[in-house]
Parts: structure tokens; sequence; C-alpha cells
């Protein structure tokens, strides 16, 4: 099993800190990587998808361990009684340390899996406070208070603040030195670049237990690959 730091467990519900580039259930037309439920079930037994992150997008995940934790916590994400927080780093200048984008999102017919602004798609809340701004880039701290799919990737690339990597809605596979540093001296070598997946990270949940109904908090720190990001940033970026 790939080192998965386990954030918090119980007999009711196993918390994790997803890496990114795997999925939370396994993928209809790719058996050969091991999703992360796969992995975790070896060694936990039965577990049930509560929510879930893209492949690509790191941080906080739960699982219920049976049936009636499962359908607890389902209704407070349905019911939208949780708090969902992720960090973010995204393209270009931002207009004022807080703000909000509430922009109905719909499915696009055009282009299968990915998703669109549109007047008929469902109510889409984004809040969102500046943390750091660079001169081309922003870390944001994220509250999306509604639950759709590519929510904040579809949200602040519809604002033009698209994140910092997104090959779907932003275009870009990967972030480079040279987009940022002034006489950047390319070598013969082909440019390594800084990160290479979503720059996005689920940084903390907040949940009642299911059983205890006591009010529960998991947090997970960025991980290296987006921290090496954020020292790049503050050195050649500021």
């Amino acid at each position: 099993m790939k080192n998965i730091e386990i954030l918090f467990e119980d007999d009711d519900l196993l918390v994790v800190n997803k890496p990114a580039g795997i999925t939370v259930i396994p993928e209809r037309f790719n058996t050969e990587n091991k999703s992360i439920q796969a992995q975790l079930e070896t060694h936990h037994g039965k577990l049930f998808v509560v929510h879930r992150l893209d492949r690509d997008t790191s941080g906080v995940l739960c699982f219920a361990k049976n049936e009636a934790a499962h359908k607890n916590i389902s209704q407070q994400f349905e019911n939208r009684q949780t708090q969902k927080f992720y960090k973010a780093f995204v393209k270009g200048r931002m207009e004022g340390q807080f703000g909000e984008i509430d922009s109905p999102i719909l499915e696009n017919p055009s282009k299968l899996g990915t998703m669109k602004i549109h007047p008929k798609g469902k109510e889409s809340l984004t809040l969102f406070e500046v943390e750091e701004q660079f001169k081309h880039a922003a870390l944001l701290l994220v509250e999306i208070k509604t639950g759709r799919t590519h929510q904040i990737r579809v949200h602040f690339a519809s604002a033009e603040h698209p994140l910092l990597v997104d090959p779907v809605y932003a275009k870009t596979a990967n972030f480079l030195l040279s987009a940022i540093k002034k006489k950047y001296k390319q070598t013969d070598e082909e440019e390594r670049p800084i990160i290479s997946r979503l720059t996005l990270h689920a940084c903390k949940l907040v949940f009642m237990h299911p059983k205890t109904n006591t009010q529960i908090t998991i947090e997970a720190e960025m991980p290296h690959d987006l921290q090496a990001l954020l020292k790049v940033l503050r050195k050649y970026d500021s």
C-alpha cells in the first residue's frame, strides 16, 4: 500500500490525507492503478465513500466504516452541515483580500467529464481569502458551501483566475520556473516542472461525529510538492 497518512480513525470513521495522483474509487477502464479505497480496504476492511476528491487533488478524505455512519455523514454533506476548506494556487492578482463566486454549475454536454458555468446549472457558492499574493499568482484559502464536481476549478477559471496547474480548465499541465523568473537561463536539458498536478489541496474538514454528535475538525498540511511551489513563488515572484 502506498504510504497513506491516517488523520483520524475509530470504529465508525477513517479519515486520511489523500496523496495526489490516485483516484478515490476504482476507475471503470483502468484496473492497473488501485484506488485509495481499494488500498485502504486491504488493511481496514469494507469502507464506504462519503465524499470524493479529484485524482490530482490531495488532502482530507473521509470514509465510513459502517452503513449507519455512512448514512449520517452523507446526509451532513447533502444538507451542507459540513465545512470544507482548500488551499488553492491560482493565476493572477486578486482584487481585495476576500471574495465569493456565486455561479451555477452544469455538466458540459460538449466535453464529457467536465463542468461549466450555466444559468440552468445547480446553485454553487465558493468563498475565498487571499493568504499570499504574488506577482503572477496567489495562494487562497477556499471554502466551498456547495459540493459540485470540479467546483473550485470551474469557479476560479470563470473568474479568470484558474488554478496554476489544471490541464482541463487552465490548459496548463505544469508550472515552470521560467514562467516567473527573470533572465531564466535555459540549459540544453529540458526544463523540469516545479509541479505537474492540480495546485489544489483539501486542508480542513469539519463535521459532527455520527455516533457521539461532537464536532470533529480534521486538518492536513500541504504536501511537499505544494510547499516547494510556495517556496519558489516566495523567492522569485514576491
